[in-house]
């Protein structure tokens, strides 16, 4: 094996797709790297996993390389950023390095989640500059849709690394600092060899509007509404839920909190001093006796989320909350692709009910926590890479990514996908390897493999059902008694009006008796000719393929 020392990148999750961001810089020989993990993040499952409530990455490389992962570093507090640390952590037991209002969530949330144990996190602030093992990492303030958020400048091997987390240009950020674009010049100034750099909004012209912008439009809708308001957003925008909160002072309207992970990112911001100069805000028993024209309710369940607050007071649920009609709400959020149609669901429901819905489609009620191509500019300008790899989105996103770094002079830019690992030094970018970089779901109770959880089949039944068919033969070989059918999720009737049942167990009764009775003796050959017998009745009359299970019993 080569002993020639290289710096390497491979991502295990978020490359070619938006979420699950989970990222690993690699240092030394071939055949002896120590490795730094950079974020642990989930995504959410779509219609085609059913059941499945999130999607992990697939640590089995992590776990191979355990002894010679140096720790785990958290950019910042969203679920797509460092959500799966709470079901994964324990099989690696690394060191954690997160900021105050990051380790503060992560706790919160292990909690929540009922974890029987605690994750011992080092905490970091921004401009802090530290030792994992052998990386030297200083981390970068930047600005995004959540406090404290962090590129990673990461010294080793004579190289620097610029690893940008998520991040926009945002000098009036709400809560927080402002990005630190002066430290980025210098970064630029000493020498900056490769960009890793979030590409969501690199399909987009001109700069993302500042949060003091949606502030000022929640301020002047508010003051406009004549009865009550709710808002609902992302629960770790802190920063939004300050402009929300100042808006309502400015209308003469008081808050009430909705929602678990509202209350509970409200108490640590407050705690840390994101909420300064806020009046307390109310809990959800003061809602039914303040005026209609002096609240403003704040809400979880932008996203449609069927347990959240804002599903349960659209379908008249909350036991204490509700709205009536002429009363206003605020979707003061993006949805998430894959959540469009409850989303939606929501905001009928809303409307039927005589309400007033207000997204980002009829005002400037929330902003992007991505560049855009102007903001890329700008930063580009500022740390002058000599290559890059764009992360953080979709293969569009990354192409439209890579044409803009070649546009800005980079010549050294490659895509890559997750599992590829590519050399960052000696040399150009070059992919020289490959790891497993499937995902894990969360279903239930189990974290497993999306084959060991039964999904792939719950998918089949969604669109197929299911045909059971039972029948017990003696020691002859000669059939007991009828064939027992049992069908789930399937018509009634074939098109000629003959029941469905009688139709497979004739299926079934005729393919068994074909078989010699000699030979039907062998109760899995038996079985067999029953299972596809039964199949491919329900695939003559109704041409779809559903999920057959065939149990032959011999007495």
């Amino acid at each position: 094996m080569s002993s020639t020392e290289e710096l390497v990148f491979l991502p295990l999750g978020g490359v070619g797709e938006i979420g699950m961001n989970l990222g690993l810089y690699g240092y030394g020989p071939e055949d002896d790297r120590r490795w730094l993990i950079v974020d642990f993040g989930v995504s959410f499952a779509g219609p085609e996993m059913p059941g499945v409530d999130l999607v992990l990455p697939d640590i089995r490389f992590l776990e191979e390389e355990r002894s010679r992962i140096d720790g785990i570093v958290i950019t910042h507090a969203h679920e797509d950023h460092y959500g799966a640390l709470t079901y994964l952590w324990k099989r690696l037991e690394l060191p954690v390095y997160a900021t105050p209002f990051t380790a503060r969530l992560l706790e919160a949330k292990l909690i929540g989640d009922g974890a029987d144990y605690q994750i011992p996190v080092t905490v970091v602030n921004q401009g802090d500059r530290f030792k994992a093992g052998i990386f030297d990492i200083e981390l970068v303030t930047m600005t995004h849709s959540i406090p404290e958020p962090c590129a990673l400048a990461i010294r080793i091997g004579g190289q620097l690394v610029l690893h940008s987390g998520d991040w926009k240009i945002d000098l009036t950020p709400g809560v927080g600092k402002a990005i630190d674009l002066q430290r980025l010049r210098e970064l630029g100034d000493e020498g900056v060899d490769v960009f890793v750099c979030d590409s969501t909004n690199a399909v987009r012209d001109g700069v993302s509007p500042s949060e003091a912008d949606v502030k000022e439009e929640l301020t002047r809708i508010i003051k406009e509404a004549p009865n009550r308001v709710a808002v609902t957003t992302f629960a770790s925008n802190v920063a939004r839920m300050r402009a929300v909160a100042e808006a309502a002072m400015a209308a003469e309207r008081e808050i009430v909190v909705i929602g678990r992970s509202m209350q509970r990112t409200v108490e640590i911001a407050r705690d840390l001093g994101y909420l300064d100069g806020l009046a307390p805000f109310r809990d959800e028993e003061t809602y039914g006796s303040l005026p209609r024209d002096k609240v403003v309710a704040l809400c979880t369940g932008s996203q449609g989320e069927a347990r959240a607050a804002m599903a349960r007071i659209a379908g008249d649920q909350h036991r204490l909350i509700g709205l009536s009609a002429g009363d206003m709400v605020i979707f003061s959020s993006r949805t998430i692709p894959g959540n469009e149609k409850a989303v939606y669901g929501i905001i009928n429901q809303l409307t039927q009910q005589g309400l007033q819905v207000v997204t980002d489609r009829d005002a400037l009620v929330h902003v992007s926590g991505h560049p855009r191509r102007g903001e890329l500019d700008q930063v580009y300008n500022l740390v002058r890479p000599k290559k890059v790899l764009p992360v953080h989105g979709e293969p569009l996103h990354l192409q439209c990514h890579k044409d803009f770094a070649e546009s800005k002079g980079v010549k050294d830019v490659k895509i890559i996908r997750d599992g590829d690992m590519v050399r960052l030094h000696p040399g150009g970018l070059k992919v020289i390897d490959e790891a497993p970089a499937g995902i894990l779901v969360r279903d239930g109770r189990l974290v497993a493999a999306p084959e060991e959880t039964g999904v792939q089949e719950r998918r089949k039944l969604s669109y197929g059902g299911c045909v059971t068919v039972s029948l017990i033969l003696d020691g002859r070989g000669e059939l007991l008694g009828d064939i027992d059918v049992v069908l789930f999720g399937m018509p009634d009737e074939t098109e000629d009006g003959t029941p469905f049942e009688d139709a497979v167990r004739d299926a079934v009764y005729g393919a068994v008796i074909s078989i010699p009775k000699s030979r039907r003796r062998d109760v899995e050959l038996v079985r067999e000719a029953a299972r596809r017998a039964g199949r491919y009745a329900v695939v003559e009359h109704w041409g779809k393929k559903p999920l057959c299970k065939a149990l032959v019993q011999r007495v």
